[in-house]
């Protein structure tokens, strides 16, 4: 068992957990993913193995036959996987079981989670090209008898060219806007008139395919709908509430890599003299990265436990969101800084942590919409 700053707040079976992914994450997944990302290939071997330590239930109740952990171990564990590749640990981890958590009826809770636990996956298909203004979607589902009629298509979703069950949304009456116009519905993969369009080159998280999704007179049984008609805007800003945490966590472990990284270099790399971390020029520039990816590192745990409280605070999750995703691009940054000319090289890995840091900055939210809703949590 290793031991690490925080220990102390983690309990023995927390540290067994963490200490046996980052194992994985470390000999297998970043030599792996360092590789396979440069033409976004999605090392499936690997997530394989990720599915055998059932890292893919992790918020599947033990009901169901998933793990069931709480929302701290969650979170510890995600920034290990990430921390070996972040596109990798978004491919495992999905979305994970939330959306039926929170709205699901027994039926389709033991529907969905038997799936999950042969080795399928959910993904989460909110996105349109209005962007962070989820209100201006312009898919629609047409009730007809005990069915809906769904046309429109989604962005930018992560895992839709995978996914088992993708939770979307739609305007049933788009009179009422948010407040009682958007539905939720669960989408089985193999639905007649569903489409998945080529997965987006991205800049980082490139060991995880992200697609267009495309609906052209989708029928669904009323059966499939999440929760009530009109409550989908309410569910899908739930479901983020629950997850913005744990993918903060994910940007914790982008940050980390891009620690371990920089100071191995700072080490070795000698310049009049001296290695590098000996002039203050780059050793106060660790010590900042440590300072405030440690400083994020505890507001992601904090809001992690207050979800494991049953506390939902909005500004503990948008906080932790957005100070995470800042700090995760911050310190990738001053990590090629520290490398220098070979930072900007693809044969050094700082890099792509920083292509990789990026997104944390933009989906789930973008900082700037984290920003909106702090304020207004904090003026309302």
């Amino acid at each position: 068992m290793s031991m690490r700053d925080f220990d102390y707040m983690l309990t023995p079976e927390q540290i067994d957990l963490r200490d046996m992914v980052a194992e994985f994450a470390q000999k297998d997944v970043k030599p792996t993913c360092r590789v396979a990302e440069k033409d976004a290939i999605v090392p499936e071997n690997l997530v394989k193995i990720a599915y055998e330590m059932g890292l893919h239930l992790v918020t599947v109740p033990e009901e169901y036959g998933g793990l069931g952990l709480d929302a701290l171990t969650y979170g510890v564990i995600r920034e290990e996987l990430a921390r070996g590749d972040a596109g990798f640990a978004s491919r495992v981890f999905g979305f994970g079981f939330e959306p039926l958590n929170l709205a699901g009826t027994e039926e389709q809770k033991k529907w969905a989670a038997d799936i999950m636990v042969q080795g399928g996956i959910m993904a989460f298909g909110l996105t349109e090209s209005s962007g962070s203004d989820a209100g201006g979607m312009k898919t629609t589902a047409r009730k007809v008898g005990s069915d809906y009629v769904i046309n429109g298509g989604k962005v930018f979703i992560t895992n839709g060219d995978c996914a088992d069950i993708i939770t979307i949304f739609a305007v049933t009456d788009k009179g009422k806007g948010t407040n009682g116009g958007i539905t939720a519905f669960l989408l089985p993969k193999d639905t007649p008139g569903f489409t998945v369009g080529e997965h987006e080159d991205k800049m980082g998280i490139r060991c995880v395919h992200t697609n267009s999704l495309f609906f052209d007179d989708v029928v669904l049984n009323e059966k499939y709908r999440l929760g009530a008609e009109g409550q989908g805007y309410k569910i899908a800003m739930q479901i983020l509430d629950n997850s913005r945490p744990c993918t903060a966590a994910s940007a914790i472990g982008i940050a980390q890599s891009a620690i371990d990284e920089a100071v191995a270099y700072a080490k070795e790399r000698v310049v009049f003299g001296k290695p590098i971390w000996k002039h203050e020029a780059i050793g106060f520039i660790l010590a900042d990265m440590e300072m405030r990816t440690s400083a994020a590192r505890q507001m992601v745990w904090a809001a992690c436990k207050a979800a494991d409280a049953g506390i939902t605070n909005k500004k503990l999750i948008t906080s932790a969101k957005c100070l995470a995703g800042d700090n995760a691009m911050y310190v990738t940054e001053n990590a090629v800084q520290v490398f220098g000319g070979n930072g900007y090289s693809r044969e050094y890995p700082v890099e792509k942590l920083m292509r990789d840091a990026k997104i944390y900055q933009i989906f789930e939210g973008t900082n700037q919409i984290q920003r909106l809703i702090l304020s207004g949590q904090l003026c309302k």
